[in-house]
């Protein structure tokens, strides 16, 4: 698929993005590359291939799940303006 000088206008309108006259011809060949390869993708035979979640067929390393901080909430508490019962007080903003 081609695109037209007007339709990269279009494009642009609707993704409200402003872009200068002397760039449009560069934006229809670009953009009509990326459609072009797209349909090339969507023409190539995928029946026999399994899909996968990642391309890399490995497990992800994980950290062990550990404690590294203190617990500093009544530090944090003492020097708020309201607290009750372990809870912050904020004020009220909806009716």
């Amino acid at each position: 698929m081609t695109l037209t000088a007007d339709d990269v206008k279009k494009i642009a309108h609707l993704a409200r993005l402003g872009i200068n006259q002397q760039d449009i011809a560069s934006y229809t060949h670009d953009l009509s590359g990326m459609l072009e390869l797209m349909t090339q993708m969507g023409e190539t035979n995928t029946n026999d291939i399994m899909p996968m979640a990642h391309p890399m067929d490995q497990q992800q390393r994980l950290r062990a799940d550990e404690v590294t901080e203190s617990d500093n909430r009544n530090n944090f508490q003492a020097i708020a303006p309201q607290v009750e019962e372990g809870l912050y007080l904020v004020p009220k903003v909806i009716e």
